[in-house]
């Protein structure tokens, strides 16, 4: 009976489009296009398009496209608010509740992973475990707070790198304020997304296409006056008191133009190494989609070649998704 009420659930359900994909392969220019097609709505899953310091820097959706498609959680946060995948599945659900048409786009693929699986169920506590997980961190340092967590959940630990400090501090925190580890909660039950038929397009194009992609990208935002945003955000976060662990100083580009800033790099060099350590990441990203499958995601359509200003490719791949939304919803 239960397995009858699902497949009828799943029947009924809107389809969802999801554009992933590693950074600089078009996923924005794809979800403009769809948008233009469905009338609908783009919704941002990129962790730091989320913050409104990093307009530039992360090469955010311009002000001509906002007015061409509606956009929702884009600059919504300040760089101390929390960004998480708790506070984003949450402010994702609202806007697909409000929206005729919701298309998300991000390369957050825990954020996705999170809407449509759900979260593991922790529980609230008390704010002194975090200040007491962070007190351990400044003291001791990641290796040894991993340590810690190795003796107290070998699970979790087990799961997470000791030079990944604000997860292993994330998961110590969680220790410490619930009195369970991350491993007991990631097993205990979800609440999947329910009312959407996830159609997953992901955006795979070749790697030296993607390196080019890049390199012009970070180009075009030096043109655009990068470096004047990231002084701007490092002046207002010394005048404000800004810790320098926070995420949101950890968008693409940012650490190694606040490296220029500060005289220890010169531009060149801040601009070859932004460049490298994004490829890095696009890596790592164009592999975790490949081998991620996000869970009753009805079909996954992935595109080789990478969305550009060819209009006929781009007519030509809006027409295929359209038919894959149509088959999924």
């Amino acid at each position: 009976m239960r397995e009858a009420a699902s497949a009828l659930e799943r029947d009924q359900a809107r389809a969802l489009p999801i554009i992933v994909g590693p950074t600089a392969s078009g996923k924005s220019a794809l979800a403009l296009g769809l948008a233009a097609r469905l009338a609908g709505v783009i919704v941002n899953a990129d962790a730091m398009q989320c913050y409104a310091d990093w307009r530039i820097i992360t090469a955010r959706p311009s002000v001509a496209d906002e007015a061409a498609a509606v956009h929702r959680l884009y600059g919504v946060r300040a760089l101390d608010q929390a960004v998480d995948a708790a506070w984003w599945r949450k402010a994702a659900l609202a806007v697909m509740a409000d929206a005729k048409n919701p298309i998300l786009c991000g390369g957050t693929g825990m954020y996705l992973r999170a809407l449509i699986e759900g979260l593991a169920p922790v529980p609230d506590f008390a704010p002194e475990a975090r200040a007491e997980a962070r007190a351990m961190l400044a003291a001791h340092g990641a290796k040894w707070l991993h340590g810690f967590l190795a003796m107290h959940d070998p699970v979790t630990a087990a799961r997470l790198r000791p030079s990944d400090p604000q997860r292993v501090a994330r998961a110590v925190e969680v220790l410490l304020g619930t009195g369970h580890g991350l491993a007991h909660w990631h097993a205990q039950p979800t609440e999947p997304l329910r009312g959407f038929a996830p159609v997953v397009i992901l955006l795979d194009p070749p790697r030296t296409a993607l390196r080019a992609a890049i390199e012009r990208r970070f180009h075009a935002m030096l043109a655009a006056g990068a470096v004047e945003e990231v002084r701007a955000v490092v002046a207002r976060g010394l005048a404000n008191g800004l810790p320098d662990d926070l995420p949101g100083w950890r968008a693409h580009g940012v650490p190694e133009l606040r490296a220029y800033l500060a005289g220890t790099l010169d531009l060149a060099a801040a601009t070859a190494a932004a460049i490298d350590a994004t490829a890095r990441y696009t890596k790592r990203q164009a592999t975790w989609f490949r081998h991620q499958r996000l869970a009753d995601a009805r079909r996954t359509q992935v595109i080789n070649a990478r969305i550009d200003d060819s209009t006929q490719f781009l007519e030509r791949t809006l027409d295929e998704i359209m038919s894959l939304i149509k088959y999924s919803g």
